[in-house]
């Protein structure tokens, strides 16, 4: 498993591939004239979209094992890895486009700009976002975004549960990190009919989307059911359970303790991981719901 502090550089570079940083300059985006030829991305969610729109116009992707063992990406030039980018392959590439996060990348777009090569920094931290991301990428490179909007807009639920579970996602345990609404974890929460207890709280921190809680809160909102991001054991519910105050909550009691990957959950990764994470969500949070269902309709006729 990894260590404390690996765990919170992933944290910290995943926010940042989003482009959720708290603050900073921001490079001014560009979109040249339609169709784009050549595409460089230098994130993994932008270049596994960018292929599903069009292969052949990719040219460049990030370094890192999201993209390493996919054998669609054998052959494309390697550009780095996400959080350190190398220019003079991008350069060398002569790339019509380049595609990056907002905040990670915005030195390297004012660079890239001032040569005359066009830069667009997306920030992805809500499905929302994900879906102007895919029509701006779609229309730059003119192919039609919808099918690939349908394709994912269906792992969506079609309605929200009547009876919403109180949840609890914990992003890292030292600190203590949970996402508000302001975040793509957060959005997808509610959008799977979760009753996100820091879905309002707001962020002191330096990402905007993210919240350090006490133990004192987390006993107080006792939440039904907890999420944990990459777990730092095999099986979180006994983990938790043998932890102090952790083991006092009604989910760790109950059994309702479920690890999901940080990709696609917490970080979007590519479009595999969003569909790996809407499904586990759908799956948990659907029982969970059911579950409530039913005793609310047994008390009712006790």
């Amino acid at each position: 498993m990894p260590s404390s502090l690996s765990r919170r550089q992933l944290f910290v570079l995943g926010l940042a591939s989003l482009g959720v940083w708290g603050m900073g300059r921001q490079a001014q985006s560009q979109i040249p004239p339609a169709p784009v030829r050549r595409v460089a991305s230098l994130t993994s969610l932008t270049a596994d979209i960018l292929y599903r729109l069009a292969p052949d116009k990719l040219v460049g992707i990030p370094a890192g094992r999201l993209l390493e063992a996919d054998p669609r990406f054998q052959g494309i030039t390697r550009l780095g890895l996400g959080n350190q980018p190398n220019l003079e392959p991008i350069v060398a590439l002569q790339p019509d486009w380049v595609v990056g996060a907002s905040g990670l990348h915005t030195a390297l777009a004012e660079r890239l700009q001032a040569l005359g090569i066009p830069t667009y920094l997306t920030q992805v931290d809500s499905w929302a976002a994900l879906e102007a991301t895919i029509a701006t990428l779609a229309a730059a490179v003119g192919v039609d975004p919808d099918p690939l909007l349908r394709e994912y807009g269906s792992l969506l639920p079609q309605e929200l549960p009547p009876v919403r579970p109180k949840t609890l996602l914990l992003v890292g345990t030292q600190p203590i990190l949970a996402p508000n609404r302001q975040s793509w974890a957060g959005d997808l929460l509610e959008r799977f009919g979760a009753d996100n207890l820091t879905a309002a709280l707001q962020s002191q921190g330096q990402f905007r989307g993210y919240v350090t809680l006490a133990a004192e809160r987390i006993l107080e909102a006792n939440p039904e059911v907890l999420l944990v991001v990459n777990p730092e054991a095999a099986d979180p519910l006994v983990f938790f359970r043998a932890r102090p105050f952790w083991n006092q909550l009604k989910a760790v009691q109950t059994q309702r303790v479920y690890g999901f990957d940080y990709y696609g959950l917490v970080n979007p990764g590519t479009l595999d991981k969003i569909r790996a994470a809407c499904e586990q969500l759908a799956q948990v949070l659907g029982r969970e719901a059911t579950m409530r269902s039913s005793q609310v309709s047994y008390d009712k006729t006790a």
